[in-house]
């Protein structure tokens, strides 16, 4: 606690000499070390050391480094500090023991050496000490250090300086000396933690050796290199950017360590692993604890690999399903590893020999040495994934169309979002019975977008869309709510009107159109880039019963509710045109675009109460509105649902299992309220109904299921 007293008020005064004066008189001759003894730093410095070097040491404080280095045999040395107190007293410290070695009180922004004097300037702790904030005088004051440091330096020279590498300081010293066209090279030193005298840092520490090179016009550009803690050969980058986000990779891996170390059972943990070559992330890591297993020598650590598109499931995906993975495969310590697209995998050999040593570095500290840690998968092989076109939209930014091989065997089309990459937006199975006709235009684009190695790309190129069937549960709901219309058995050959926001993939409205005979369905998407994709990729084919209009969905809703027409039109391809209009059906499937909110279906406009009083308006009398509802908010949901049932005061709610979807079937009229067992018999009625001879069903699809868990709110 006494040398707390001795920090300064603000971060600035460590460039102070008043404050260092301070600090030193205080303190008395009891030696501080900044990121550790000569001992910790020794396998890192003694690489670029020679002992004829001249060697400055800049900021050199009470620290016993010079002194080590010195009785190691390195006696050409000369120290610099500001304080006069601190100068005198490693004076008087040195002179019969050391009588080669000096000290001077200088200023490093303003040396009194000549031009080329040292072939090494050693900086423990003093650019972390001056660089204290990215403010205009903070950083000039730095550009002095830097440029006088170079001054002093012979070409060929080196400059080594021992640093936490905070995020500002990395960045304005590795843009500094790339610029000047040093060769840069960072060493992570040893140990799980950088320390000092007083205690420990829970970031690593690290050497950044940064070589004075004469260029020449016309030469290479600078070179950019890293070395990480058990790793002697350098790894080469291409950018500044690149190297920064590597060390910002090793930080996050230690405060993870930490973190680890620190608290067993500490929550969910998670973090990227990048490209050594691209800077992209390239894996993704979750640490999952599972305290229930009673510990054994062979289940205290394992690896588990998702392969390829199987990432967005929810025992992959979320941080509840991968506590059950944990607990299903037995281990008290589980980590996930996710493989990123635009990323190449050799095999599942390839990957583990890649990841060892960094997971490894995760492992519970009694893990015995030696252990063997087990590699898990999903059928022991890494899937595949093969990017099929990739595009841009204004509205939704950045999407690609990808198959993926599911765990049936079966091959699965995906549209993904790329600002929310782990989120399927639609997804449809494919089926070789007929080759798919996406354009040439498309077809060209996808080639020159896809990043997956020809061996990979394994899924038939022929495929087509599969229509029977629905892959996302929270559709399915969606199709069998349909029976809380009357007459369910009639449904198929009934001349009924649907009205779906939200377009995707096509899948739902398109399922409805080819199921239900008669019926005739509006779809309003507002971004134009899906109508193009759904139909080239997805099958989705508009028609005289199936018609698309981009518009927003509020703005199309309330315009149509304004006209205030309630009149039971005739059923035919006009009465889909744009007019006042009643529907049997209104169905939202709508994303939006700010998950941010807690809500991620629908935006929250499309449930406030005068929005949804506008859905009531174009409702028939017996009508039925479904909402699909992806809320992680638990008081906004119940909100939600509070501003539905004074819109609609029959509301069932069904939970899709595994997922965060739920599905909200509302009526506007109490007296067509079934019971949930009368609601599933409904169901069952309305399947047996669209079980026609000639007409492709999923077995796997039953209706009554897909109610089974519904309840009254």
């Amino acid at each position: 606690m006494e040398d707390l007293k001795l920090l300064p008020r603000h971060t600035r005064d460590f460039a102070s000499a008043a404050y260092w004066e301070r600090f030193f008189r205080e303190r008395g001759e009891r030696a501080f070390e900044w990121y550790g003894e000569w001992q910790k730093l020794r396998t890192p410095l003694e690489r670029y050391l020679r002992p004829r070097d001249s060697i400055l040491v800049v900021g050199c404080g009470n620290s016993e480094l010079s002194e080590q280095l010195y009785d190691e045999g390195y006696q050409d040395i000369v120290n610099v500090d500001i304080s006069e107190v601190v100068v005198k007293q490693m004076q008087e410290r040195s002179a019969c023991l050391r009588p080669k070695m000096s000290y001077l009180v200088m200023d490093v922004l303003q040396m009194e050496f000549p031009d080329e004097r040292f072939q090494v300037v050693l900086d423990k702790g003093t650019l972390d000490a001056l660089l204290t904030d990215e403010e205009e005088a903070t950083l000039d004051r730095v550009q002095k250090m830097f440029a006088e440091i170079g001054r002093v330096l012979q070409f060929g020279g080196r400059y080594l300086c021992v640093s936490l590498a905070q995020a500002h300081v990395l960045k304005a010293s590795m843009e500094y000396f790339s610029r000047e066209g040093w060769m840069v090279r960072i060493h992570q030193v040893s140990g799980n933690e950088g320390s000092t005298s007083e205690g420990q840092f829970a970031l690593p520490i690290f050497v950044y050796v940064l070589t004075k090179i004469r260029h020449t016009p016309g030469s290479a550009l600078c070179i950019l290199e890293m070395c990480t803690e058990k790793q002697d050969k350098p790894v080469r980058f291409e950018s500044t950017d690149h190297l920064i986000e590597a060390v910002k990779e090793r930080q996050q891996y230690a405060l993870l360590r930490n973190q680890l170390n620190k608290n067993s059972s500490a929550g969910s943990i998670s973090l990227d692993l990048c490209s050594k070559d691209t800077g992209q992330a390239r894996y993704t890591l979750h640490v999952v604890h599972n305290l229930a297993v009673k510990v054994s020598r062979d289940n205290r650590f394992a690896i588990f690999i998702i392969p390829q598109g199987r990432e967005t499931e929810w025992l992959f995906g979320t941080e509840e399903g991968r506590k059950q993975l944990a607990a299903s495969a037995g281990f008290r310590r589980l980590i996930t590893v996710a493989l990123h697209r635009d990323q190449h995998y050799e095999d599942m050999g390839t990957i583990q020999a890649e990841l060892s040593e960094k997971v490894m570095e995760l492992s519970p500290p009694d893990l015995p040495a030696q252990q063997q840690v087990p590699f898990l998968s999903v059928g022991g092989d890494i899937g595949i994934r093969t990017i099929q076109h990739r595009d841009t939209s204004t509205l939704s930014g950045e999407y690609v169309i990808e198959d993926v091989k599911g765990d049936d065997a079966h091959y699965f089309r995906r549209l993904i979002f790329l600002s929310n990459r782990n989120v399927v937006q639609s997804e449809a199975r494919l089926s070789s019975r007929a080759p798919h006709k996406g354009n040439k235009k498309h077809r060209k684009k996808k080639r020159a977008a896809s990043s997956v190695p020809a061996e990979l790309t394994a899924a038939p190129a022929s495929q087509s869309i599969d229509k029977s069937y629905l892959c996302c549960a929270h559709h399915r709901a969606m199709v069998a709510g349909l029976c809380l219309l009357k007459n369910p058995e009639c449904l198929p050959e009934a001349l009924i009107r649907v009205l779906v926001i939200g377009l995707g993939g096509g899948s739902l409205p398109l399922f409805i159109h080819d199921y239900f005979l008669q019926c005739c369905i509006d779809v309003v998407e507002i971004d134009p880039a899906m109508l193009e994709m759904a139909t080239s990729w997805f099958g989705f084919s508009p028609g005289d019963r199936l018609k698309v209009y981009i518009a927003d969905g509020l703005v199309y809703i309330s315009s149509l509710a304004a006209e205030g027409n309630n009149s039971q039109r005739p059923i035919c391809a006009e009465a889909t045109c744009r007019s006042p209009a009643s529907y049997d059906v209104v169905m939202f499937d709508v994303d939006s675009k700010d998950p941010s909110l807690g809500m991620s279906c629908p935006p929250s406009a499309f449930v406030e109460k005068s929005f949804l009083q506008k859905v009531r308006v174009l409702l028939k009398t017996e009508g039925t509105f479904i909402l699909n509802l992806v809320c992680r908010n638990s008081l906004l949901r119940d909100d939600v649902l509070a501003t539905l049932k004074e819109a609609f005061p029959v509301l069932y709610a069904r939970r899709i299992e595994g997922e965060v979807n739920e599905i909200l079937f509302c009526q506007p009229q109490t007296k067509h309220k079934l019971s949930p067992v009368d609601l599933r018999e409904t169901a069952q009625i309305l399947e047996k109904a669209l079980r026609q001879p000639g007409q492709t069903w999923d077995s796997t699809y039953v209706l009554a299921d897909m109610l089974e868990a519904v309840r009254l709110v």
